[in-house]
Order: structure tokens, then C-alpha cells, then sequence
């Protein structure tokens, strides 16, 4: 099969450091799936894993990347339940394993879910991983209340990937007050259309949320700059709140600042489930399920806002390349 990876870790503006390899079709291990992959979007961890998973010396062997897909099952392992050849599946992936930047993948069916079929594969394949991190990130970590329990949201990084699908099953499934970082009009525009019921400049967090007429937020979901908007955050937090976060920092912060207000810190990453194999890893699988769903309800949108054709070295250089310069409203998506 074809796939696209990496060696060494290059920058974006070197034109080899993605290439095409020639790969065997991936093993099929019990529980797997095999995926004739379809659409693929990219995202900032793509990148991420491109740049520092070999900075110093060669890997042996090609990394492969991509964690997004859409595609059609094409043969499955002897312990799988729930599908069958032919299906149209859609999952994030697991970090552990080869990406879907390839012909053919294999993939843990626990971790995969029937895709939409309102929608195109390459539309749905803007919402996988970042509908899993928003899911964890409102439901399992923040756990913020459904129904009718009123509160407020504070969305800080509300245009991205992860940001616009928080802001939609926030504002679709609980009846929280929604509150989106955006700094420029276009962005802000953007948090409205996917649910926010105000947005605040990021550039003043602490001063924009207060004149928005608002003091505390009993939920903070943090997507951009985490060392930048900490003392921010620790003012704005209500007491007994939660903040999330799906950004590592390499600069020191002070959590002891949340002790008097008994507030939490948690941390999201969606990959935690399938690369400890927890015993819910399943719950990844039930989740997209749900997704799926709601997309076929009508009551969630795909966030596919820039497509490019190709599995080929030069279409994921430009994507990543886009992808880092990390201005991206929405998801950009591959199409095969």
C-alpha cells in the first residue's frame, strides 16, 4: 500500500520531510478492523509528532501519520463485534499505532463507530478526534451538568477544531451560558454560528470577560496557551469549579493559585483510553456512535472548512504547513 510519513523530524518548509512509502498492508490483529481509507483531516498533533518524534537520528522504519479517517471495512479480526465489510466507519485512531495517512489502516473496532450518512466521508472526517476530545473534555473531565442546571462555559480557543464542536454539543445538550475566545471578527462570527452566546479578545481574558458583564465561570475549557491564560484563568474560575485542558506547557505554573477557591485542574487527552487500553475503552466507540447521530439529526454540523485531494507527499507538506501556522477556523480535510 501507499502511505505518507516521515524518517527524521524536518521542518514544515523542507520538502522532504514527508515522503511516500511503499508499505505491506497492516496486519489484522483480532479485535482490529482493516479501513480502505477514504477522507482524513489533519490536526495540530500531526504536526506535533512530526516535529518531535525524531529530532536527532532517523527512525528505522517510516512513521506513518494521521489519526482522523473515514473508510470502508474491508476485512475483519476474529474477536470483532458490530461490523462487517463494507461498513463506512469513522474513528481518531490510537497514538501507538501506524496513522491513516495510508491506503489501508487497522484499527481497534472498540475505538470506531458507524459513520454518519447525512454527510460525505470527507465532511465527516473533520469531526472524529475532535468530537471525542470535546465529549471527554465536557462530560468525563468538566462534567458539566445536562438538562436544564444552568451555569457558564468558558471556551478558550473557540474557532479551533476542538473549540467549535465543545461550543455545539454544549450549546445542544446542556443549558449552560457559552462564553468563546476570538480575536478577530471572522473567528468570532465563527464561535456564534457553532452556539457561543458571547465571545470575549483572548488578549485580555481577564478584563474582556468582566466587561462582558459576567465575574466567574464554573467551567473553563482551555484549547490555546495554557502558561499565557493561567492567572486568568485562576481569577476567572468560580469557586468549587473546573478548569480542562488538552495543552501541554514546557513553562512552570502555580496550581497551588486554585486552593482557595477548591478548584480542579483537569487534564484531557483522547488518545489515554486506547493507549492504556482502560477497561471503558469501548466508551470512544459509543461515543461516535452518538456523533454520528447527532449528526444525522441535524443537531450537530461538520466543521470541514478547507479540502484538499491527494494522498501525496506535497498535499499533507502545504496541510501541515497551514495546519502550524495555527490560524485555522474549523478542520482542514484530505480527501483520497
Amino acid at each position: 500500500m501507499k502511505a505518507v510519513g516521515f524518517l527524521s523530524s524536518k521542518p514544515v518548509s523542507d520538502p522532504d520531510c514527508l515522503q511516500v512509502f511503499d508499505l505491506p498492508e497492516p496486519d489484522l490483529r483480532p479485535t482490529d478492523l482493516r479501513v480502505a481509507v477514504e477522507a482524513v483531516s489533519v490536526n495540530p498533533a500531526d504536526a506535533k509528532v512530526r516535529q518531535r518524534t525524531a529530532p536527532d537520528a532517523p527512525l528505522d522504519a517510516p512513521r506513518i501519520l494521521g489519526f482522523d479517517a473515514v473508510g470502508i471495512v474491508e476485512a475483519v479480526g476474529a474477536d470483532v463485534t458490530g461490523f462487517r465489510t463494507g461498513d463506512r466507519v469513522w474513528y481518531a485512531g490510537d497514538a501507538s499505532r501506524q496513522g491513516s495517512n495510508a491506503e489501508l489502516q487497522a484499527v481497534d473496532h472498540r475505538i470506531a463507530a458507524l459513520a454518519p450518512t447525512s454527510v460525505s466521508p470527507e465532511a465527516a472526517a473533520s469531526l472524529p478526534l475532535v468530537s471525542l476530545t470535546a465529549w471527554e473534555m465536557l462530560f468525563d473531565r468538566l462534567q458539566v451538568p445536562t438538562g436544564n442546571r444552568p451555569g457558564t462555559l468558558l471556551v478558550i480557543g473557540g474557532a479551533g477544531g476542538v473549540g467549535s464542536i465543545t461550543l455545539q454539543l454544549a450549546r445542544r445538550l446542556t443549558c449552560l451560558d457559552l462564553v468563546a475566545t476570538a480575536s478577530r471578527k471572522e473567528s468570532a462570527d465563527w464561535c456564534r454560528e457553532m452556539g457561543a452566546h458571547a465571545t470575549v479578545d483572548h488578549r485580555d481574558l481577564l478584563a474582556a470577560y468582566r466587561a462582558s458583564g459576567r465575574n466567574y465561570a464554573g467551567f473553563i475549557a482551555q484549547y490555546a496557551d495554557l502558561s499565557q491564560h493561567w492567572a486568568a484563568m485562576c481569577e476567572l474560575v468560580a469557586p468549587q469549579g473546573r478548569i480542562g485542558t488538552i495543552v501541554e506547557t514546557p513553562d512552570r505554573i502555580d496550581i497551588s493559585a486554585l486552593q482557595a477557591k477548591s478548584a480542579a485542574l483537569m487534564w484531557e487527552l483522547m488518545f489515554t483510553r486506547s493507549a492504556f487500553g482502560t477497561p471503558d475503552m469501548a466508551e470512544q466507540g459509543r461515543i461516535l456512535f452518538r456523533v454520528a447521530r447527532l449528526v444525522d439529526d441535524g443537531v450537530i454540523r461538520t466543521i470541514d472548512t478547507d479540502l484538499r485531494h491527494g494522498l501525496t507527499a506535497e498535499t499533507f507538506r502545504a496541510a501541515h504547513e497551514t495546519v502550524e501556522i495555527g490560524a485555522m477556523i474549523g478542520k482542514l480535510v484530505v480527501k483520497y
